[in-house]
Order: structure tokens, then sequence, then C-alpha cells
């Protein structure tokens, strides 16, 4: 599978492959793979582990040539892809070098609670790579993915493939700035806490609330290297809320569904979509607390606005 006509021109180049069954998935991603590798270009496949090891199969004595990752833990986090898979293969090639890679961050079984901020990022790949020397195809399974989410995929990619023809076609419903405003819903209510856990947090308290997070992880049954995690993401978004949210905020914690839930709220408004998922250049000062809170969290999802900010964080027991 090639690039549609002219597509190649570009720069960055980022197609939804739709598919609709295994023969149809490895006709899109297998020769997508064998003319990158043709070509001269670093390839990485990020896709669910079952779907690897068909693509790996299928590629035999090519497959020592690629980057495999399991994007079931890789992108577990969907916040965590674009600067932990996609960028930091990118980021390690020669300057200019072309790349390519298929990313599936999508598949049947992502919860409820990771869909927005998957389909998030399917459209926040096309600002992090804007001007950058890449091809993404970013495979769909529209058997098992319910219709909104073929809508969506449409909505965040400028080229559709239909794997079972093999036809190329420009996507009218492109939109990928109104997917994230879409998605930039307010999260699920909070369940019944005891007031002791909705801790208002200031310059003064901000250990204070680092201790009681950690004290209620660990009564919560989550594994201490996951309570030690906890404690840094709490630190890290309790500083946000005193330096760049007003000055205070509000830290909630609890049970759900099998993960230990941490939540930061304050008055801050985040204007750009894109924070927390840009590697930083190593001689930067500062700007990586958000980048590892989307690193070290299972999941992370953001609300905001003019009213204030909220980041709610997941980690599994």
């Amino acid at each position: 599978m090639t690039p549609a006509d002219g597509a190649g021109l570009a720069p960055f180049v980022h197609p939804a492959l739709l598919y609709g069954d295994e023969g149809e998935y490895l006709a899109g991603t297998v020769p997508f793979v064998r003319d990158a590798l043709a070509a001269g270009e670093p390839v990485a496949v990020a896709v669910p582990a079952e779907r690897l090891r068909l693509i790996r199969e299928a590629l035999g004595e090519d497959a020592p040539a690629v980057r495999f990752l399991d994007m079931r833990e890789a992108g577990r986090n969907p916040g965590r892809i674009i600067p932990a898979v996609l960028r930091a293969f990118a980021d390690a090639q020669p300057p200019g070098t072309h790349v390519s890679i298929i990313g599936e961050p999508i598949w049947a079984g992502r919860t409820p609670a990771e869909y927005p901020a998957c389909v998030q990022h399917e459209a926040l790949i096309n600002a992090a790579f804007r001007g950058r020397s890449a091809t993404i195809l970013c495979p769909y399974d529209i058997r098992r993915l319910e219709p909104q989410v073929v809508a969506d995929a449409c909505a965040t990619h400028p080229t559709l493939v239909r794997a079972g023809s093999g036809r190329h076609e420009e996507s009218g419903a492109y939109a990928p700035a109104d997917v994230v405003a879409r998605y930039n819903e307010p999260l699920p209510p909070v369940p019944d806490v005891p007031p002791s856990l909705c801790f208002r947090f200031d310059t003064d308290s901000l250990s204070e609330a680092r201790h009681l997070a950690v004290d209620e992880a660990v009564r919560l049954g989550l594994a201490s290297r996951r309570v030690e995690d906890l404690a840094l993401v709490t630190a890290e978004l309790a500083t946000n809320s005193v330096v760049h949210g007003g000055g205070s905020g509000a830290l909630g914690v609890w049970a759900e569904d099998g993960h230990v839930v941490c939540e930061v709220r304050d008055k801050g408004h985040l204007t750009d979509p894109l924070a927390g998922r840009r590697p930083v250049p190593r001689e930067q000062y500062g700007g990586r607390g958000l980048l590892m809170v989307n690193l070290i969290a299972d999941l992370v999802r953001v609300h905001t606005g003019p009213g204030g900010t909220t980041v709610r964080c997941w980690f599994a027991r």
C-alpha cells in the first residue's frame, strides 16, 4: 500500500486504514512496511500484540528491520503515544529522515473512559507532526468498532484507505480541531468519597496533599511501585495548580473499576492542546510536569476551559 496520488509530496501523511478482517489488515499493512523498507526508511509498527504477531509473521525475513511495539502497553495511556512512541521513534532518526509508522491506538475493547483520550490523540497527531517528514498509518477495524469510532477516524485523518479495495480518498469530514474541542468534555461525576479525601491545597499544603494521596492509595491496595508513581503525579499536578492554576486547587482520590484514581482541579486554563504531549529538549528548563504525568499514569483525562481545569489519572491496581 502507498499513499494516495500526490500525498507523498507532503512532508506529513496521516491516512486511516479501514479494514474488515485479517486478510484486509495484512493487505493494508504489510505492503506499506515493505514499500518503506525498500525506500530505505526506518519503520515502526505499534499495534496490539495479536496484530503484531500477524504482521511479523507475514513479513518473514523483513521483520528484523522493523521496530515492533505492543500498543496495549506502550499506548495504554493515549496521552503517552505521541511523545513516547511516535516522536520517540521519529526523533531518534537522523535529521530529515522520512519515517513510516503504523500506529493502532483504538481497538475493540478500549473502555469508555479511554476512548475520548484516544480520539483526541488521533486528532493531535496532525499538529504534533505538522511539517515533519513522516507517514503514520492508523488501522481501524470497521467490523468490530462502533460506527461513531469510524466516523471520528474520518474526522481525524485527512486521507482514508479502504483496505478491501485498496482505494484511497480524501476525507470530506476531516476536522481535527473540532474533534479536540468536542471531546474536551466534562469528566464523569466523582463517586462519593469521604470529605477528608476532597482536600483543598495551596502553596503551604502541597506536601500534605501528596501524603494524603499516598495514604489513601495504600489503603485502596495500590502496589508499592505504583504508589510512588501516584505520589509523583500528585506532586506535579498540585504544583502546577499552585504555579499556573490560581495558587490553589482541590485533590480527590478514590477506587474505580480496578483502579486508584487521583484528580486535581484548579482555576487554570490549558490553552495548548499539545501540553504534556511534546518531547522536551534536554537543555530546556522546566515544562516537564504534564509530560511526566502522561508517561507515568495508565490513563489521563483532561477537561479544560475558562472556568478551570480538571486532570484525572488512573493507576491500575
